[in-house]
């Protein structure tokens, strides 16, 4: 009988089975997926401590057949940049706060006096109406993994806001985004967009007097040294949105979307519950500091937003400005 020999064993006897063991190499290596994924977070902030659990459990789902690599810092760009990176491609998976490529309208969820406290956004969040604002992006080739707090944003100068009249013509800095400079308007401070980076010393050198923060950015960037009361109002709440390439998505197998879904659930899960340690932690600390922390009495605020509603209902459409208002409302 003739024994049948096949390409790869008759090169093997030539050159030692190097081409067969490299063929299978090749092999194992190109079902191996690995994706980029980018955020402007710092490598010890909450934000990268998810990502980094999430990645573990992607990899461990799929059995390495998936792999994340993350880019924090902003190594691929700022949150703009890397938007547009993954509606091109050039990234696979992006956080942020920045949304016009993805869809403009997801700042629905950054209106004013939207949401009382982080258990009502949650709740939203998990809701259909809240599910329906996730998918805003997919014409546009974003699938919305999930959404991660950036939290709600407060009141800081020298002395406690109480009523509106406290921010009336007072100069405060804000980040240029279009619904907090509407909103400051209409509460009547003087807003003045400066990069993060120079805040400190803008409130020291008296260009600004008051900023309108994230509680735990006040702390890690020591403005509570410079202006010391700290009026927590949850006027605005951010979004952390994650995304994904949605072709990217529509790559993978079956298993391995299933594996990047419920990790990126598990994820959004686990950090809920350590941002609200986080703040509580944050809080104790800066009153330790000597920062003056009270509460703001909202309702005569509330009245004086209104036409930022009208303003961004004629941007977006007056539908999703209603719903999203009712269902925030009845959460």
């Amino acid at each position: 009988m003739f024994k049948t020999t096949t390409p790869c064993q008759i090169l093997a006897s030539l050159i030692g089975g190097v081409f067969c063991v490299s063929s299978l190499w090749v092999a194992q290596a190109s079902s191996e997926t690995t994706l980029r994924l980018a955020h402007a977070s710092s490598a010890d902030s909450l934000i990268n401590k998810a990502m980094e659990k999430f990645a573990a459990e992607v990899t461990d789902a799929t059995q390495q057949s998936v792999k994340v690599q993350i880019f924090p810092n902003a190594q691929l760009g700022d949150e703009g940049p890397i938007a547009d990176g993954v509606g091109a491609g050039s990234i696979d998976i992006g956080l942020g706060g920045a949304v016009d490529a993805i869809d403009p309208r997801l700042n629905v969820l950054s209106l004013p006096f939207l949401f009382r406290d982080a258990d009502n956004v949650h709740k939203f969040l998990d809701s259909d109406q809240g599910q329906q604002v996730q998918r805003l992006g997919e014409g546009r080739g974003y699938l919305m993994l999930g959404v991660l707090d950036s939290g709600f944003r407060q009141f800081a100068t020298s002395k406690a806001i109480v009523t509106p009249a406290d921010l009336a013509g007072i100069k405060i800095r804000t980040p240029p985004n279009p619904v907090i400079l509407a909103t400051m308007k209409g509460l009547g401070a003087l807003a003045e967009s400066i990069p993060f980076g120079q805040v400190y010393t803008a409130l020291q050198s008296h260009v600004v007097a008051a900023v309108e923060p994230e509680m735990r950015d006040y702390y890690d960037s020591k403005w509570y040294e410079v202006v010391k009361s700290l009026s927590i109002s949850n006027y605005i709440w951010t979004a952390n949105w994650w995304y994904m390439n949605k072709d990217k998505f529509d790559f993978l197998t079956p298993a391995e979307q299933a594996s990047v879904k419920k990790s990126a659930s598990d994820t959004v899960a686990w950090y809920r519950t350590e941002l609200t340690a986080t703040y509580a932690e944050t809080q104790k600390k800066l009153e330790e500091k000597g920062v003056k922390v009270t509460t703001v009495d909202t309702a005569p605020f509330v009245v004086l937003v209104k036409p930022v509603y009208d303003k961004f209902s004629n941007e977006w459409g007056a539908d999703l400005v209603s719903a999203v208002k009712q269902a925030a409302t009845s959460n």
